[in-house]
């Protein structure tokens, strides 16, 4: 049934009073748990805190305060981080200075009573010493009033050797090859420097390689060592280097000698009654002609007689030391690339095979005619992995124990792992025909005893680094935790200062 009234009637109605409308239609519509404020409420005042609304077709985005410039610090020049890092420190003004502390001399370093104590490096020769970069930064030199080294067994060892080949005697003129290992820590790097102070004491020429690792990473200058030789490279740079270090090292005695041979390869730079100093000087300022003043040089260091005229300024020619470390860097392919973009191998670098080949005896003449020593070192914590190495120390160390190489017990290299034979003929058992020059050694360094570990540590008490009673039980609670003795180990535990209340 439709509705008599309209829509248009409907909308003629008046407006029922607000009091009769229904309760539930003017009670807010929330819920009872609610707790938010009534939606007729004032609205809330803004704060000055509150951002401003933003109005139409206005940007929202706050506005960004421009930031103060920021001063920026000069960059450091160019090599002062590596200047730093390689810096050597060797005196601490804080620590005590030790009362009748001997120096090193010719007369004490073959003196047995001093084994076990601490014997300081005169003043003088570490000008020397730091020439020939004897000392590494990680070590714990300045720590301490002045540098010191501790005489151990190996010590007196290596004094006795030098003294015997210097000295008249059954052993002058004797050439001795070793080769030092051990286990980290155990004090190869400053057998090294002992042996380089012991020949300064003796007038020698000392000449080192402080870091095999530096003449194979292909960051010097490289180039063929001639047309005739095309597969053999010379590295001209680090032979002026290695001219430099050993000038400024041996000056006083490469300025008492004088040129003694002719040099046809230097043409007219050689003069008669030149000193071998000026001779080195040549390679240090023309690094081009370094090489061939280096073999000049090492001519005229292993000549017993002069040449036909100069007989008037010749001298005989000291002993030689010649160090190098960290070995097992030139056993291995090197990071140069020949011209075919393929690796070259560290023996093809002309530099290494010189120094290489004073580990095996000369068949024409002696090595080292006027004597020496030649001591080359190993590293156990920045070593690559070299098999051939590895089985060449062995068979070394095999036939220096009396094993035959043709007996069962003699380390052979396994087949299926190709050991490097370039690498085990340089280890070669082949015997010199000279008297006095002796077979290549192998020398393994291990842990001092507990009378040179007890002197070892009173030294740190003496210096003020140590503030404990040094006793018998205690030294030997320190000797075990050091693994036996090993010296590096050692000066970590010595190092730690403790405070008693």
């Amino acid at each position: 049934m439709v509705s008599s009234f309209c829509w248009s009637c409907l909308t003629r109605l008046p407006p029922a009073p607000r009091a009769i409308l229904p309760p539930t239609l003017t009670a807010q519509r929330v819920a009872a748990f609610h707790t938010s404020t009534a939606l007729f409420s004032s609205p809330v005042k803004k704060k000055k805190g509150d951002a401003p609304v933003a109005k139409f077709r206005q940007a929202k985005s706050a506005k960004m305060k421009k930031k103060k410039p920021v001063e920026r610090t000069r960059p450091p020049a160019v090599g002062e981080r590596k200047a730093l890092k390689k810096r050597i420190v060797l005196s601490n003004p804080n620590a005590l200075e030790i009362e009748g502390m001997q120096d090193l001399s010719a007369e004490n370093m073959v003196d047995a009573r001093l084994r076990g104590s601490i014997l300081g490096l005169p003043v003088p020769m570490l000008d020397q010493l730091r020439a020939v970069q004897a000392f590494k930064p990680k070590q714990g030199w300045s720590i301490f009033r002045r540098p010191g080294t501790v005489v151990r067994r190996e010590t007196l060892e290596l004094g006795r050797l030098i003294d015997g080949i210097s000295s008249e005697g059954e052993n002058k003129g004797k050439v001795v090859r070793k080769i030092v290992t051990g286990v980290k820590g155990s004090g190869k790097t400053v057998h090294l420097l002992q042996a380089m102070s012991m020949a300064f004491t003796k007038n020698w020429v000392v000449i080192t390689v402080p870091e095999a690792q530096d003449l194979v990473i292909a960051n010097t200058a490289y180039a063929p060592l001639s047309d005739e030789n095309p597969n053999v490279y010379v590295q001209n740079d680090a032979t002026a280097a290695l001219l430099s270090r050993t000038v400024t090292a041996n000056q006083k005695v490469l300025s008492s000698l004088s040129v003694s041979q002719a040099h046809p390869a230097l043409k007219s730079a050689v003069k008669p009654g030149m000193t071998l100093e000026a001779l080195a000087k040549l390679g240090i300022q023309d690094p081009a002609a370094a090489w061939n003043v280096f073999q000049a040089l090492w001519t005229e260091l292993t000549a017993t007689a002069p040449a036909p005229g100069f007989e008037k300024t010749f001298k005989p020619r000291p002993p030689v030391l010649v160090t190098m470390d960290n070995l097992a860097h030139w056993m291995k392919e090197s990071k140069y690339n020949s011209i075919n973009c393929t690796p070259i191998h560290a023996h093809d670098l002309v530099f290494v095979r010189h120094f290489l080949s004073l580990l095996k005896p000369n068949a024409n003449k002696p090595t080292l005619p006027n004597g020496g020593l030649i001591l080359y070192a190993t590293s156990a914590s920045n070593s690559p992995a070299v098999y051939g190495l590895t089985v060449a120390l062995k068979q070394l160390a095999a036939r220096q124990a009396g094993v035959n190489p043709s007996s069962p017990e003699y380390p052979q290299p396994d087949p299926y792992l190709n050991a490097d034979k370039r690498v085990l003929a340089v280890f070669d058992a082949s015997k010199s025909t000279a008297p006095k020059e002796g077979a290549l050694e192998l020398q393994t360094l291990s842990g001092i005893t507990r009378e040179e570990a007890r002197g070892f540590m009173e030294y740190f008490a003496r210096s003020g680094l140590l503030r404990e009673t040094v006793t018998d039980a205690w030294v030997g609670e320190k000797w075990t935790l050091a693994g036996g003795g090993v010296i590096g180990e050692l000066e970590k535990l010595g190092r730690r200062l403790r405070v008693i209340a």
